[in-house]
């Protein structure tokens, strides 16, 4: 495994488990600002460091990368500059479960790459124990993107 690799890697579970906590006070309406903080710095890094292997052809990893940048921008002002006011709540609550939703499924499909063990059961890459943990994987964002839009209210609950 290339250093490269490692540090990309490393930053991305990171905000996995960063992401974790962020979604569980989005459930629990509490902000976790420094794990909010480590999520959105280490959810950055993992889009910039997966563009810097080497490029061989526009894939769905590139395409996750450019488009948790694009959700990144406005979730950081939501947060950083709108403070979740008003409409910036939503946008703050949709575009970080979004980000850690599309790194969870390159978790999850590099996980069926790369360990033999998952990768015997999706030889490849489009058989159902695959398709069924990412349906799992959607239904469990879904709720938990539902019931954080119900109760995170960061101004009612301390800000």
């Amino acid at each position: 495994m290339s250093a490269l690799t490692l540090v990309h890697v490393i930053i991305s579970l990171i905000a996995i488990v960063a992401g974790i906590i962020v979604a569980q006070g989005l459930i629990t309406a509490d902000r976790h600002e420094r794990s909010t903080l480590v999520y959105m710095v280490t959810i950055l890094l993992t889009s910039l460091t997966g563009f810097l292997f080497p490029f061989n052809g526009v894939t769905p990893g590139i395409l996750f990368g450019i488009i948790t940048v694009l959700i990144f921008i406005p979730t950081a002002l939501a947060r950083y500059r709108f403070q979740m006011a008003g409409i910036w709540r939503l946008v703050f609550v949709i575009g970080s479960l979004v980000m850690h939703y599309l790194n969870c499924v390159v978790l999850i499909v590099q996980s069926f790459q790369k360990i033999p063990a998952l990768n015997a059961l999706v030889p490849q890459g489009n058989e159902p124990p695959l398709l069924v943990v990412q349906a799992v994987l959607l239904i469990a964002f879904l709720i938990v993107g539902l019931l954080s839009v119900r109760r995170f209210r960061p101004h009612i609950v301390g800000a």
